[in-house]
């Protein structure tokens, strides 16, 4: 299978029922952040090989990569196609909600804003957070201008939670090895 097809040439390219679109369409500039997320999910994967306050082993990270591909498929699937199926459901929320539960009482109260940063793993974890909320974003602007694709809820109720899921284990990292929160400090 040759890598170049020359399809997308003209600034085009294929979705899944075979429709061309515009690679600048609102559609194809979300699958964009949410593969730039999954992307940046497999270097934190790298991490976790290396770094002892990962405490997650790489199989949770690679399904979380996987659950991330067959999103993108969803969205990249127009509504009523045949070719259509739902990738997240109910138990992956409820999973990383209750890793945030869990990972938040052993925790220090959270009292103000936070910067990223303290172990690579951490900082790595905050960034990925970034590139989740860009999705979610996206995602919601083409929701909102294309009402009449119908992207199930659940679907941006994920990135949303996923999102929150970054931003503690970005923290719990740190904690795990006795590194404290960096606290914002205005300089008012």
């Amino acid at each position: 299978m040759r890598i170049y097809t020359k399809t997308g040439d003209d600034g085009e390219t294929g979705l899944i029922s075979g429709e061309r679109t515009l690679k600048s369409s609102e559609r194809i500039e979300t699958l964009g952040e949410i593969d730039e997320l999954n992307a940046a999910f497999g270097i934190l994967r790298t991490y976790c090989e290396e770094s002892p306050e990962a405490h997650l082993d790489e199989t949770r990270i690679q399904r979380t990569q996987e659950l991330l591909f067959e999103l993108g498929s969803e969205i990249a699937t127009p509504f009523g196609s045949p070719y259509a199926k739902d990738s997240v459901l109910n138990s992956d929320l409820d999973s990383l909600e209750k890793d945030i539960d869990e990972w938040t009482e052993q925790m220090e109260v959270l009292k103000q804003f936070i910067l990223p940063g303290g172990t690579k793993m951490s900082a790595h974890a905050h960034l990925c957070r970034t590139i989740c909320r860009r999705a979610e974003r996206c995602l919601v602007n083409f929701i909102q201008n294309n009402p009449d694709q119908q992207i199930r809820p659940i679907t941006l109720h994920y990135l949303n939670r996923l999102s929150d899921w970054l931003f503690v284990y970005a923290r719990w990292c740190n904690h795990r090895v006795g590194i404290k929160d960096i606290q914002w400090n205005s300089r008012k």
